[in-house]
């Protein structure tokens, strides 16, 4: 993938930009001007409360409505997530405790009862709780799966349409652009969780959907050592709502790790690149396994999600599921890897892998393996997978 001349427009302040890549684009998102004696990105500001002598005007009053810390992150997500875009007519991104949080904020936010949302059947585990709570509260839930535009069939009268794609775990693609005209042509509004792909793989807003919701707990930190959240939007009052939302619940994020996750999204490109380079080169090795069913990669040519994934993902994610004949096999084959290791989340550096059935909230086989695909030397994770494969036959 080339990234140079990946976008590029206005920045925030209204003035025309020379276009640039998208390493460039995340080494430098959300940086404040140059003051000297400064330091680049400034430290995290720890206030529960501000100097407000006089009526409550600007930016910055009580620490459960804003932050400056949140506010250079929120910066850095919204050029990433829509390059060009920032300012009073463009996005508007806000930060959240974790992606749960985010997700959500923008479900409760915009929905009420006797409303219908539709969600995909086959995405993330803790969407089956979130659906018991909406109908709780008397909202209308519809499911169909990702693959084949499935949500499509049950849009009629829903409120709003919930995207998962690719999906969690089971990487299938839906096309995005043509669910967002055909949930807009009904009066729904469309909510992407972009999470695996991220920004550097997909941009939901440019394929016609109102949010990009993300867990930025994943890829978009990288380190495994940050739980964070974000919704990024065009439509001004349903943002409202969404930053009405996280004041009332004060699903907010600590400064330290507001500043750790803008400090890590500088090397976000170098990261997507080497790990997308890698997973695919897993997939590769994968796929010449006899005991190796279900395997799935949008980046491989035959996945059955390549074709439209190659339409509107720019790189493919650092994710390969795959399924091993029994849950012996699989825990055999964990047990044996060196390199990767045996847990849950995945986009850090440091491979991950786990049998996703554990968990018990996910329709998926007993043998089913989601790897998530870090930052080490390819030949040498091929060669640590492929090694485990064997140690695991007996």
């Amino acid at each position: 993938m080339n990234d140079s001349a990946a976008g590029g427009g206005n920045g925030g302040d209204g003035v025309a930009r020379t276009p640039v890549g998208d390493g460039t684009r995340a080494v430098r998102a959300g940086l404040p001007e140059p003051v000297k004696h400064e330091p680049t990105l400034p430290g995290p500001v720890f206030a529960a409360h501000f100097h407000l002598p006089g009526d409550p005007t600007g930016p910055y009053t009580y620490g459960r409505d804003e932050n400056p810390t949140w506010t250079l992150l929120e910066r850095a997500i919204g050029e990433l997530e829509a390059p060009g875009a920032q300012g009073a007519d463009g996005v508007e991104t806000l930060v959240f405790a974790s992606g749960m949080a985010a997700v959500s904020s923008v479900l409760f936010s915009q929905l009420s009862a006797g409303d219908a949302v539709v969600l995909p059947d086959d995405g993330y585990q803790a969407l089956p709780l979130v659906r018991d709570q909406l109908e709780a509260y008397g909202i209308e839930v519809r499911t169909a799966p990702t693959g084949g535009d499935a949500q499509l069939e049950v849009l009629d009268g829903a409120r709003l349409l919930w995207i998962e794609s690719p999906s969690n775990p089971g990487l299938d693609v839906c096309d995005i652009r043509r669910l967002a005209e055909a949930a807009h042509a009904r009066g729904a509004l469309v909510a992407v969780d972009n999470t695996l792909a991220t920004p550097l793989g997909q941009r939901p807003l440019d394929l016609g959907a109102d949010f990009s919701v993300a867990s930025g707990t994943k890829q978009l930190t990288g380190h495994g050592d940050i739980l964070l959240g974000y919704v990024t939007g065009r439509d001004r009052p349903a943002m409202a709502a969404v930053r009405r939302w996280r004041k009332i619940v004060g699903a907010i994020p600590g400064p330290m790790e507001a500043w750790l996750a803008h400090r890590s999204i500088a090397t976000l490109q170098l990261r997507v690149a080497r790990q997308n380079t890698s997973a695919l080169a897993v997939a590769e090795a994968l796929r010449g396994r006899p005991e190796v069913t279900g395997l799935r990669y949008p980046g491989l040519p035959d996945d059955p999600a390549h074709a439209v994934a190659s339409r509107q993902m720019r790189r493919f994610g650092c994710v390969v599921s795959f399924v091993l004949p029994t849950r012996a096999r699989a825990e055999r084959f964990l047990d044996a890897l060196r390199l990767v290791d045996d847990a849950t989340s995945f986009g850090g550096v440091r491979s991950t892998a786990e049998r996703r059935g554990r968990w018990g909230g996910d329709a998926v086989p007993e043998g089913f393996i989601r790897l998530s695909v870090g930052a080490e030397d390819p030949a040498d994770l091929v060669a640590d997978v492929l090694r485990a494969l064997d140690a695991s036959a007996h």
